[in-house]
């Protein structure tokens, strides 16, 4: 007990158990080992790695969206597999973006092109368009040994990284960019992890520090643990609608460089979890905050094509940025991203992505190519994905009306679903949502009774994770608690993908509202 940090007695029996029972279970590994070895006739020695003695960074390493919930899920799913009797019939997984495994068809001119490259005789086959043999033969061309079974260079196919830098030039109205500056990546993820490698030093005080949004994508959290970064934490105002305040930018790097040295500042636009997409005007001022502040700036731009709400659009810091002026456009580094993995494609599983980088210094970018060559390349299936991507059928080709007739498709059934999610969920007493502008998901706020959040803190949970576990058991249906993302003290969320087919979603947000307005009677 200090006067310092006083424990209260709650706090302080809290913390003995915890410590008694990591001794009781070190010491029952240690007697397990004792025990083997003695058995085998060997010295009694431990285990080479163990919880005591592995990277202390790893196990502070919290990844929410495939976390304790989701192992639960499963353990579930198998549970029915084998018979058991529960009151639903099926898990219904609508804890993270995977648009196939929530029922969405593949887009069939970029499997068409992909079954080519992976089995080249199909390419005397006439069931195929033209312009689909083309694109696959120009792919396998670029290939060792023109096949995708063949290492690329580390930094990704030439002819690809060049049409990656053909579409973002269109898509930013002719601004120039460069294919030695793309890197394509093994998805989004990757390429995120890679740069925060690369920025991440120091010790102490001097340790960076790395602002993101809160709520955040866990990939980021996760990362600057497994790094030993700081991690600084800027609040989005979910009152209006998760908008980001340059006021609370500046609020959280003047207090974090009394104990950090804010060096990165990262932005996901559209929102992952939040769902909103971010004006012009505040992608400017994010951008003069970072010139201000001299941080490295990362744009997390991988759901670009999924902006539904009326009145917003999608702008690229990389556009704004030169639009400002060479003030800028000279002087901010910048790393942007995109993935395959989700807008109208959902192809998840092929881990295909890219980022470009902006005024990166020579010497560091020689540094970044050569730490990308340590993995080899990327996955040559996922290159060739992107490419179909970044170039797809033009109006003259055989492909193009099926190819815009499937996207549209996609895109405007998620529109729907965005609107159907906000408007069941603002129905029910104690669920608030704000509108999904973009992305694919969306972050409601819940009410909880006291004796729900009590009787959550009794057994050692979030309040929030004893909600959705409760909604698990009883219902069926796994979401990510609002805990796993970040948010304002005494609140709570949850995040749920809006990817399920139309009918389905609309059976999923039923069910939650009646178990929310159940729960709620349960606990009052």
């Amino acid at each position: 007990y200090s006067d310092h940090c006083p424990l209260t007695p709650l706090k302080w029996a809290r913390q003995l158990f915890l410590i008694n029972s990591f001794s009781v279970r070190r010491s029952a590994r240690d007697i397990t080992n004792m025990s083997q070895q003695a058995a085998n006739g060997l010295p009694c020695r431990g285990k080479v790695l163990n919880l005591d003695n592995m990277n202390p960074n790893v196990r502070r390493v919290e990844y929410a969206v495939r976390g304790a919930i989701v192992q639960r899920a499963l353990q579930i799913d198998k549970e029915l597999k084998e018979g058991v009797k529960k009151p639903f019939t099926e898990v219904i997984k609508a804890n993270i973006g995977d648009a196939h495994a929530m029922g969405q068809k593949p887009i069939t001119f970029l499997r068409q092109v992909l079954a080519l490259c992976a089995y080249p005789d199909l390419l005397d086959d006439n069931k195929f368009p033209d312009d689909s043999k083309q694109r696959a033969r120009r792919i396998l061309e670029a290939c060792g040994g023109h096949s995708i079974g063949a290492y690329s260079s580390s930094q990704g196919i030439e002819c690809i990284r060049q049409d990656v830098a053909r579409y973002i030039e269109k898509r930013d109205d002719g601004i120039s960019s460069d294919p030695d500056n793309i890197y394509l990546a093994t998805g989004a993820s990757d390429a995120i992890v890679t740069m925060l490698k690369l920025l991440v030093c120091g010790k102490g005080r001097d340790r960076t520090g790395v602002m993101i949004s809160i709520p955040q994508y866990p990939l980021y959290s996760a990362a600057l643990a497994d790094l030993a970064a700081v991690q600084i934490n800027y609040y989005l105002d979910e009152d209006k609608c998760w908008s980001l305040d340059i006021a609370e930018l500046k609020r959280a790097v003047t207090a974090a460089r009394q104990h950090c040295n804010p060096r990165v500042i990262c932005i996901i636009n559209p929102g992952n979890p939040t769902g909103q997409v971010q004006s012009r005007q505040c992608i400017e001022d994010v951008i003069r905050f970072a010139k201000e502040e001299h941080l490295f700036l990362m744009a997390d731009e991988v759901y670009q094509d999924n902006v539904y709400a009326e009145g917003c659009k999608f702008h690229s810091f990389k556009r704004v940025l030169f639009e400002m002026g060479p003030e800028y456009s000279t002087t901010v580094e910048m790393a942007s991203f995109h993935s395959t993995s989700k807008c109208y494609m959902g192809e998840c599983g092929f881990r295909g992505g890219y980022m470009e980088v902006i005024n990166m210094d020579p010497e560091v970018k020689a540094q970044l190519t050569k730490l990308v060559s340590v993995r080899l390349c990327p996955p040559v299936p996922g290159q060739a994905l992107l490419d179909l991507v970044v170039n797809p059928p033009q109006p003259d080709e055989p492909s193009y009306d099926k190819f815009m007739k499937e996207r549209t498709a996609v895109l405007a059934a998620l529109a729907e679903k965005a609107g159907l999610t906000e408007q069941i969920f603002n129905t029910v007493p104690g669920i608030t949502c704000n509108p999904v502008q973009g992305a694919m998901y969306t972050f409601p706020r819940i009410t909880l009774p006291q004796k729900a959040i009590d009787k959550a803190k009794a057994e050692g949970q979030v309040p929030d994770m004893f909600y959705c576990m409760k909604l698990l058991e009883e219902e069926g249906i796994c979401l990510v608690p609002g805990s796993g993302f970040g948010q304002r003290e005494g609140t709570f969320h949850f995040r749920m993908t809006i990817l399920p087919p139309t009918e389905k979603l609309k059976f999923v947000l039923q069910k939650i509202s009646d178990f929310h307005i159940r729960f709620t009677q349960e606990f009052s």
